[in-house]
């Protein structure tokens, strides 16, 4: 729900959920709207058990007691009782304060407020500090991921430790991208070659992009607040791309971001 306004994004859950079949919701409190998620949600007609909801924490509120304080509001913004969910939005450039951030992490995960606890944007080095702190590791590792940015290092750290990763931006971002020091406009949904792809199985460039995250094991979040695009976007359990798909995305391989490298980004952090 990145960029969603609160009436667009009350309409996109309940649409997602009701008749499009989708059941993960991401948000996050930089989004500015996970109020109009929790009406989404309460609006719809599935279950609250069979949804799960992902918010994240700002960058602004990290260290351990504002941690908590921040997860308490983000909860009551979106009515519910629990998260299944919970990310660290950025690492910032403070490790001590990173550590404290997640025991908070690991007090809400005890408490049973969030199901799961997790990160976005973290470097193998930023998984390694968890790792050798112990206790509990991130579940989730979200991170900015398409064929531009494949992140094979990341992936291949949260595997040794059996982190999930899951990818924003999966479709490249937006033609209006391009927000961190080196990075680029989105160019994949119009891509020589993934419109060919797209071709050969008579499915949109979104489609194919989506199914090449999901043949490689990733947990994929494509945004959108259009009724037809949500639905498009789910319709991609009818195709599987080709081992010659696969070598043909990958030259798109160039390690181009549409946002921040999270070495640079420290927006938000606190004093």
């Amino acid at each position: 729900m990145w960029q969603a306004a609160d009436d667009e994004t009350e309409h996109a859950v309940r649409y997602a959920l009701d008749e499009a079949g989708y059941r993960h919701i991401d948000t996050a409190a930089a989004y500015g709207n996970e109020a109009a998620v929790g009406r989404g949600i309460s609006s719809s007609s599935v279950d609250r058990d069979d949804i799960f909801v992902t918010t994240k924490l700002w960058n602004s509120d990290q260290g351990y007691e504002p941690a908590l304080t921040a997860f308490d509001v983000s909860l009551q913004k979106l009515g519910l009782d629990y998260v299944d969910l919970y990310l660290i939005h950025w690492p910032l450039q403070n490790d001590e304060r990173l550590l404290k951030t997640w025991d908070a992490l690991e007090k809400i995960a005890e408490s049973g407020k969030a199901k799961s606890i997790g990160v976005c944007n973290f470097e193998p080095r930023h998984l390694q500090l968890l790792v050798d702190r112990g206790g509990l590791l991130p579940a989730v590792d979200q991170v900015e991921l398409h064929p531009h940015l494949p992140q094979q290092a990341i992936r291949d750290a949260a595997r040794t430790h059996g982190i999930i990763v899951e990818s924003w931006s999966p479709l490249g971002g937006t033609s209006n991208s391009g927000w961190g020091r080196s990075s680029k406009p989105n160019t994949l949904l119009s891509d020589d070659v993934i419109t060919a792809v797209g071709e050969r199985h008579g499915k949109s460039a979104a489609q194919v992009l989506i199914r090449w995250h999901l043949q490689n094991g990733l947990v994929v979040i494509p945004k959108s607040v259009h009724d037809e695009r949500i639905s498009q976007n789910i319709d991609v359990f009818d195709f599987e791309l080709t081992d010659q798909d696969l070598d043909d995305i990958a030259t798109l391989d160039d390690g181009i971001r549409v946002g921040a490298h999270p070495d640079e980004l420290n927006v938000g952090a606190p004093d």
